[in-house]
C-alpha cells in the first residue's frame, strides 16, 4: 500500500520511502570494502594495511546486513515502527548500542579472529503476532551469516583460478572464517543471542521468565562459556570441522589473520 505524507513524499505502508534508503555511512563502508579489495588485488601501497581495511570493512558491511535482515523480517512480520527507528537504512549508528554492535566485534576480530555477534536492533515483539514469526525474526540474522559463509567459501574454492595475489584470497578466506564463526555463535542457544531468541517464544511461561532474566547478560554468558578451556576447544573444534567439510583451507585464513595485524610487522 502506498500513499503520500506530504506533497512529493511517497509512503509505503504508512512509512516514508526515505526510511528504506541505504544510509551514506553504509554506502561509504561498501565503497571502502570495494576500494580496499582493489588495492589488495593490485598490491597497492602497504598490502598488509590493505588487507586490514578489506577484512574490517567487509566484516562491518556483513554486520549491517545481519541487523538489516532482522529488521526487514520484523517489518514484514508486523513491526512497522522499526522503519521509523532507522533500522532499514543499514545505518550502524542507529543500533541500540553501536559499541556492542560495531566496536566490540571489530576488536574481537583483530585480537582473536572470531566473528562475534554484533549488538541489536530493537524489535517491538508485541506488534508481531505468532511464535513462528518471532523465531523467523531471530533466525534472519544467522541465516545471513550462513549465506555469506557459503558464498565466500565458494569464492575461495573457485576464485584463485582467476589469478590474483595470495593476500587477497587470504583476506577472503578470513572473511569466510569470520562468517562461519558468527554463524555458529549466533545459533548457540544462549539467552539474549539469536539462537536463544529463536527458542524463547516456544518456552513455557516459567522457563520464559527465567530466560528473560538472563537475556540482558547474553554477551557475558557467551564470554564466560568461551573462557572455559573445554568449551573453547569444543567450539573451535566444531568450527574447524565445519570449515574443513566446506573446503575452507585453514592455512589461508590463518595467513589472513596474520596479515590484518599489520602493526606486528
Amino acid at each position: 500500500m502506498t500513499g503520500y505524507d506530504r506533497p512529493g513524499e511517497p509512503l509505503v505502508l504508512g512509512v516514508p520511502r526515505a526510511a528504506f534508503r541505504p544510509s551514506p555511512i553504509f554506502l561509504a563502508l561498501v565503497a571502502l570494502f570495494v576500494a580496499s579489495g582493489v588495492m589488495t588485488w593490485n598490491r597497492y601501497g602497504n598490502v598488509r594495511f590493505d588487507v586490514f581495511l578489506f577484512v574490517v570493512s567487509g566484516w562491518l558491511v556483513s554486520l549491517c546486513l545481519h541487523e538489516y535482515a532482522h529488521a526487514v523480517v520484523a517489518y514484514r512480520a508486523g513491526d512497522r515502527d522499526i522503519a521509523h527507528r532507522g533500522y532499514l537504512t543499514l545505518n550502524p549508528l542507529k543500533y541500540t548500542s553501536p559499541l556492542l554492535s560495531i566496536v566490540l566485534p571489530v576488536v574481537v576480530v583483530l585480537l582473536g579472529g572470531i566473528g562475534l555477534p554484533g549488538g541489536a536492533v530493537w524489535v517491538d515483539r508485541h506488534a508481531i503476532p505468532g511464535r513462528l514469526r518471532h523465531t523467523l525474526v531471530s533466525l534472519a540474522g544467522p541465516a545471513t551469516n550462513v549465506l555469506f559463509t557459503l558464498v565466500l567459501v565458494a569464492a575461495v574454492a573457485w576464485g584463485p583460478e582467476l589469478g590474483g595475489p595470495l593476500e587477497f584470497w587470504a583476506g577472503v578466506g578470513l572473511l569466510a572464517f569470520l562468517q562461519l564463526t558468527a554463524s555458529v555463535l549466533n545459533l548457540l542457544p544462549v539467552p539474549g543471542l539469536d539462537g536463544g531468541n529463536m527458542l524463547q517464544p516456544w518456552l513455557s511461561p516459567a522457563y520464559r521468565r527465567m530466560y528473560d532474566l538472563f537475556a540482558p547478560y547474553g554477551f557475558i554468558l557467551l564470554f564466560a562459556l568461551l573462557w572455559s578451556p573445554q568449551i573453547n576447544r569444543a567450539f573451535f573444534g566444531a568450527v574447524f570441522a565445519v570449515g574443513d567439510a566446506l573446503g575452507l583451507p585453514r592455512e589461508l585464513y590463518q595467513i589472513g589473520f596474520a596479515l590484518i595485524r599489520f602493526w606486528q610487522g
